[in-house]
């Protein structure tokens, strides 16, 4: 059902959390966002992609499913072939088929603590071979030493505790094991009005815990504490924040069809993003570990 200015109850039910998130922010803020959000860089899609360069402004639509697409794969390129790998939080599966084409696992498990966006998903699922896993990325339902590889796409802000999560990736991954992620990392914490506002509206609005604030070296040194080795970081917002940011822009101004409410909440989503991005205080990163 649709109310004034094109809210649906689970937009309320996403309005309500900004005061009290519950015990699965997450849930709720995706539920919102639904399968068909009109700012996804392509159907399906809910990742920012990683964009080969940056395109000019008539052909962000064209490459967005691409850019989507080559994140996933540059992570999966670091999945043993041939194994058991699990996607911790695997969106609405449009990713699974792109790492089983890559790592062509013997299995492959995708975990999800939305139950929802495994239904919504089920059908790629399927064309990957994928076992959908409804689970807790701080309390994986695996056994010890039973996976080979853990992917997970731009999701690891939404955990409990990055800690948490780097610990179980221990626990489950056989020796030799590897880990490929993506995240966002916040850099360093806001200097003025502008951007305390801008992070806190963030903060509430996609349900995170001021845990999830830190940067990309102690995102690295959280993984090393946690027992993992050859811990490499890359940097990469300007391959994937500022096209994405970009692109979303350019389809507010050109007029994309959406409830005149939801598109001015995008706009000013859109400006937090962007003045967080230009001042140094977010970037994004990708993250390979290896269980010794």
């Amino acid at each position: 059902m649709t109310g004034p200015a094109g809210w649906t109850a689970a937009n309320a039910r996403h309005a309500a959390g900004l005061l009290w998130p519950g015990k699965n922010p997450a849930a709720r803020v995706y539920e919102s966002i639904g399968s068909d959000f009109f700012l996804a860089p392509a159907p399906g899609w809910l990742n920012l992609g990683l964009w080969d360069s940056p395109p000019a402004e008539d052909q962000l639509e064209d490459q967005a499913e691409a850019a989507c697409r080559r994140l996933v794969s540059t992570l999966a390129a670091d999945l043993p072939a041939g194994g058991v790998i699990l996607d911790v939080g695997n969106g609405l599966a449009a990713q699974d088929p792109v790492i089983a084409a890559i790592a062509q696992p013997r299995r492959l498990l995708a975990l999800n603590i939305t139950q929802w966006q495994l239904a919504a998903g089920r059908s790629r699922l399927r064309s990957a071979g994928a076992t959908a896993v409804a689970g807790d990325a701080v309390r994986l339902p695996v056994a010890d030493a039973s996976v080979d590889g853990i992917i997970s796409v731009e999701a690891a802000f939404h955990f409990r505790s990055r800690r948490m999560f780097f610990a179980e990736c221990r626990r489950v991954l056989r020796p030799g094991g590897v880990l490929a992620m993506s995240d966002i990392s916040t850099q360093r914490w806001p200097r003025d009005p502008a951007e305390l506002a801008a992070g806190l509206t963030q903060l509430r609005l996609f349900g995170l815990r001021p845990g999830a604030a830190m940067t990309a070296e102690r995102i690295a040194a959280a993984a090393r504490a946690a027992g993992l080795a050859d811990v490499r970081v890359t940097r990469c917002g300007d391959r994937v924040i500022a096209p994405a940011l970009r692109l979303a822009a350019v389809r507010l101004n050109d007029g994309v069809t959406a409830p005149t409410g939801q598109r001015s909440a995008a706009r000013l989503l859109l400006r937090q993003v962007d003045l967080l991005w230009r001042r140094g205080v977010i970037d994004y990163l990708l993250l390979h570990a290896v269980r010794p």
